[in-house]
């Protein structure tokens, strides 16, 4: 690991209408729309969607580092994120986020303890950690032979 501060650039270029190209250097660039919720077209997207893969991607990122120094061996994680967004003291912003993580380990493996590493992982995230809305892991483990 490079040493502390990091710092990350993209950028954001648009049109009076239509969508929106967010790039970073040596990056595809992705297309972007207000979401549905906002009139959006859908189908593309979106700052708020964009923002729950995030913090879904560094979850994930996080558990293979924890489950790592742990010694853990595990076959597959899927997670989703779901945010909400709400009008708090009139202001919109995500109020909560709950992390859905369904882990697949060898058979015999302590499932206990890969939860415990699941949940490391959802108070270690870096992203997680630097969002205001309340955080919520549904964790699954299971066990299976080969």
């Amino acid at each position: 690991m490079h040493p502390y501060p990091h710092t990350y650039l993209a950028t954001a270029a648009g049109d009076p209408s239509g969508v929106v190209s967010v790039d970073s250097l040596h990056l595809p660039a992705l297309q972007t729309t207000p979401p549905p919720e906002f009139d959006g077209p859908g189908g593309a997207w979106s700052p708020e969607t964009l923002l729950c893969a995030a913090l879904a991607d560094c979850f994930v990122f996080t558990f293979r580092a924890v489950s790592r120094t742990a010694g853990l061996t595990w076959r597959h994680l899927d997670c989703r994120v779901e945010g909400t967004l709400e009008r708090v003291e009139r202001v919109s912003q995500f109020s909560s986020f709950t992390t859905f993580a369904n882990l697949i380990v060898p058979a015999g493996t302590d499932v206990a303890a890969a939860r415990r590493l699941l949940e490391q992982a959802e108070h270690g995230c870096l992203i997680a950690k630097s969002l205001r809305g309340s955080r919520t892991l549904e964790a699954d483990v299971t066990a299976r032979g080969i």
